[in-house]
């Protein structure tokens, strides 16, 4: 030991920590993704397992604070900034146009069942009805970030089911972000002045896909055509980052999620004749780097050490209505907008996964009082077990519906 300390400072080490994490992290994931397909999942199940793994549930490898910023968390954020992108690189605007309807019956019932179940099942524990409120709140958020991970292993991403759960997502994400300040208004001493936020908020939502619009059909296409003459390096893929993180920048600062920006940005550009180009080239730097320790941040803040016989019986009740509300809820909207069973039910798993959004809301609940700690930790409970299962129920659903159609 005295030999490691002369030939190694080890205090001076302590600074260069996150290297160690980052090497832990891309080895585990891309292991733990060629093992996952190995048993017939989707990667993206193996990518989060790992985390679950790494972190403090189990071996406390990798540890991240949920409620504080850090090195894991902020790249974790470009990572699912990226992954939206690409979504939106991917997809087919005149699709995404068709499937308009059938997207806003999903997204309105995965809102309506979350909502009335989640406050039902805060009642029935004995939470308060500002509280019980908030839970069914936090069932609302919906993350597709890794539904459209699992979509794109299976082929899915641009059939209608894969375009419809798109749609549905960010519709859902609105009306999520509309339900949680009108919930903050009404239960956290903001009833005076609750109205006017509220049409604030829904004046700042349009007039960011106003702008959005705007901005996407006439100004990205001049400027990408403008840094096709910078003499410098790789100016395609910078400007393609650019625009990612300056649209979701843009969508947090008009009080939606920075997922939704990014999205957008990768749509408005799925319509220049750089998206190919564009898209090939943000792949490589988000799968191989930040998109992994997106799929990593999830699993590693789940830590259930302390935690009460009531809270952890809580713990398994929301996460089954997190999972069946959005199943049966999505699903039947689905239905109604003309889908056949099999591909109505495809559609309510793609919008089972909470994700990062499920922890944005809770982290507000918990500053403005509205949860508590152990609520807080049972929501992050929850974002995980909706997050691992997705993948399994998406590839069982769509599996199904190939063989179908082979038939």
């Amino acid at each position: 030991m005295d030999l490691i300390e002369k030939l190694v400072d080890l205090e001076k080490l302590k600074d260069y920590h996150f290297l160690l994490e980052l090497v832990i992290i891309l080895a585990a994931v891309k292991l733990a993704g060629h093992f996952s397909k190995k048993i017939g999942q989707p990667s993206v199940f193996g990518e989060l397992l790992v985390g679950i793994i790494l972190g403090p549930a189990i071996l406390g490898w990798i540890v991240v604070d949920p409620k504080q910023p850090g090195l894991i968390k902020e790249l974790a954020e470009v990572g699912v900034i990226l992954l939206m992108f690409l979504a939106g690189l991917e997809t087919d605007v005149e699709e995404f146009k068709k499937t308009a309807y059938g997207s806003s019956l999903v997204a309105v019932g995965g809102v309506i069942f979350p909502l009335i179940l989640g406050f039902a099942v805060g009642l029935m524990f004995g939470y308060n009805t500002s509280t019980s409120i908030f839970i069914g709140t936090l069932l609302v958020a919906t993350s597709v970030s890794i539904s459209v991970q699992t979509l794109r292993e299976l082929g899915q991403l641009q059939t209608k089911e894969g375009i419809t759960i798109l749609g549905a997502a960010v519709l859902d994400d609105v009306l999520g972000i509309i339900l949680l300040s009108v919930v903050v208004g009404f239960t956290a001493g903001g009833g005076g002045g609750s109205v006017v936020d509220i049409m604030i908020l829904l004046a700042k939502i349009v007039l960011f896909f106003v702008l959005t619009i705007v901005i996407g059909r006439f100004l990205l296409p001049r400027l990408f055509r403008w840094s096709a003459n910078l003499m410098t390096s790789e100016v395609l893929l910078a400007f393609g980052i650019i625009t990612a993180l300056g649209f979701a920048y843009s969508a947090e600062m008009f009080g939606l999620a920075g997922i939704v920006g990014s999205y957008f940005a990768g749509l408005m550009l799925s319509l220049t004749k750089y998206r190919t180009e564009l898209f090939e080239r943000v792949e490589i730097i988000a799968f191989s780097f930040f998109v992994p320790i997106f799929f990593v941040s999830i699993g590693v803040t789940a830590d259930v050490s302390g935690l009460t016989k009531e809270i952890l019986l809580l713990m398994v009740v929301l996460s089954l209505v997190a999972i069946l509300t959005k199943l049966i809820g999505a699903g039947l909207g689905a239905k109604l907008a003309g889908f056949n069973w099999n591909s109505s039910m495809g559609i309510g798993a793609g919008m089972v996964a909470r994700g990062e959004v499920g922890l944005i809301v809770a982290s507000i609940g918990l500053t403005r009082g509205l949860i508590d700690n152990d609520l807080f930790t049972v929501t992050v409970i929850i974002v995980l077990v909706t997050t691992l299962v997705t993948p399994p129920m998406l590839k069982a659903i769509f599996s199904r519906k190939k063989v179908k159609q082979g038939s």
